[in-house]
């Protein structure tokens, strides 16, 4: 069988691990040849391919990025952009399409599906915030480097008593901040799930200070909202501008953060933004598992039949769901994590649970 694949959206640790373990156990157990499409849907929009063998996948299991490369291109903005794609993998006489990807990518391969396309997807959001499954590869590397990152800024803020504000990844669900900031001992944590106060943040710095703690390490995920906002909770923009999904492009949360610290408590604050750190160089150990264990379940479900399905973990299984079900909705923090946090911060009465 003659399969596609293809990288889109965001990069990640463990997408090479995908794709080394698909092109190995389809060549070996199934005597599949492979093509791979550069640069996410952009690739399929323009025929642009790569061949995708043994020799390609060599070597590549421990490095981050994707050989495929990736962007965010959207088939759907295009005019006739679905059908082109179609077109092309029938040039290329693909039988079965592999979309690795977050829930953009995945939303054009279910529209592929409904066209009458064979496709298979595999789960990627660094976010950790797909529907349908536990762990996404990527996610477990990201809170690893973010932990480390506030584990080293705890020392120049001890030092000098400092504020830090660690800004980490998160659009809508905060689970990056939520372990990594449970994991480095944070002061505060702020998710999207829960608009914060910021009179309520710089209170809590206060009293940490009035029991003689000098210092405080708040982290916040990009996508936290503010709750005073007249739209009842907005996300804190630069005016970055926005992606061919419609998602606004995030940043800029823990610099005006720290200026509202600052100014409200009077102790020096700084931003620590760690952006693309989060989601470059080597996957962690247990992400090259994941996502070899991905990548075989991807190839077998393609020789199984089960198309417009996603490869899914539920608990330590791996099955397979329909991508509609894991399109349908955001995968947010669960209250079980806010509970964990709220049980290991400064919480005073009437604070929002989760937020310290």
């Amino acid at each position: 069988m003659k399969v596609g694949t293809l990288t889109g959206g965001g990069d990640c640790p463990g997408l090479n691990a995908v794709l080394r373990a698909i092109v190995r156990k389809g060549s070996f157990h199934y005597g599949d040849t492979f093509v791979g499409f550069v640069e996410g849907w952009r690739g399929l929009l323009e025929n642009q391919t790569m061949v995708l063998d043994l020799a390609a996948v060599a070597g590549i299991l421990p490095r981050g990025g994707t050989i495929l490369r990736t962007s965010r291109t959207n088939p759907s903005k295009r005019p006739d952009g679905v059908e082109t794609c179609i077109s092309v993998l029938q040039k290329n006489a693909v039988e079965v399409l592999i979309a690795i990807g977050g829930d953009d990518t995945l939303s054009v391969t279910q529209k592929l599906h409904e066209k009458g396309v064979k496709v298979v997807g595999v789960p990627k959001t660094i976010d950790n915030d797909l529907s349908g499954t536990d762990y996404c590869f990527g996610f477990d590397t990201a809170v690893n480097i973010a932990t480390e990152a506030i584990d080293r800024v705890h020392t120049t803020a001890e030092a000098h008593n400092r504020v830090m504000v660690v800004e980490v990844m998160g659009r809508d669900a905060g689970w990056i901040a939520i372990h990594s900031g449970i994991a480095g001992g944070a002061d505060v944590i702020l998710i999207p799930e829960l608009p914060f106060d910021v009179d309520r943040v710089a209170e809590t710095i206060r009293q940490r200070h009035n029991r003689g703690r000098y210092f405080s390490i708040v982290v916040v995920a990009e996508g936290a909202k503010f709750s005073a906002d007249p739209q009842h909770g907005a996300p804190v923009l630069q005016d970055l501008g926005q992606d061919e999904f419609g998602h606004a492009r995030l940043g800029g949360v823990a610099n005006i953060l720290a200026r509202e610290i600052e100014r409200r408590t009077g102790f020096e604050t700084r931003a620590v933004v760690l952006g693309h750190i989060q989601r470059g160089g080597s996957p962690s150990a247990f992400d090259r598992v994941l996502a070899t264990r991905y990548g075989l379940a991807a190839i077998d479900m393609v020789h199984r039949g089960e198309f417009g399905c996603m490869a899914a973990l539920r608990g330590n299984k791996l099955v397979s769901i329909p991508l509609r079900e894991a399109l349908s909705r955001n995968r947010t923090v669960d209250q079980e994590m806010i509970d964990v946090a709220a049980g290991i911060l400064e919480t005073p009465a009437g604070r929002d649970p989760g937020v310290g």
